[in-house]
């Protein structure tokens, strides 16, 4: 048997999906649309629109205002990985990572998966361009 192609990009994926307008209202917000319909790959850990909800009150609204757009840039390529990771790459591990934005995350993957203090609800959501892994919770970069 022959596997699919898959032709859909990240961001096609997570609008497709349904759970992710927060999100993908944010990269439109940030200019990150083009950058996550690229050649990649990337892996994509995404917060669901609870996950946006369950912010502070106003921290969304303020995010999506154009003279933040460089802590939303931040926050959001904070979820986002260079190469593609599947939930087996790191089975029984411990890791920390640098993610797109330059900064640190920890991802466990020994009982669970979690990155920083989020849990991965559903792993391995394949693209075209990479894959995404739904979280539970927006993670912060420490800076």
């Amino acid at each position: 048997m022959v596997p699919k192609t898959l032709t859909t990009d990240i961001v096609d994926t997570a609008i497709n999906a349904g759970s992710f307008t927060t999100l993908t209202a944010a990269l439109e917000a940030a200019g990150l649309v083009d950058a996550l319909k690229g050649e990649g790959p990337f892996t994509v850990f995404a917060p669901t629109d609870e996950a946006f909800a369950a912010l502070p009150a106003g921290t969304v609204e303020m995010l999506l205002m154009p003279e933040n757009k460089d802590k939303l840039v931040d926050i959001l390529t904070y979820h986002v990985l260079a190469g593609k990771v599947m939930a087996a790459d790191i089975a029984g591990k411990a890791t920390e990572v640098e993610m797109l934005n330059g900064g640190k995350a920890t991802v466990d993957a020994q009982n669970g998966v979690k990155i920083n203090e989020a849990n991965v609800v559903t792993a391995d959501v394949m693209a075209a361009n990479g894959v995404i892994h739904v979280i539970d919770a927006v993670i912060m970069p420490a800076n």
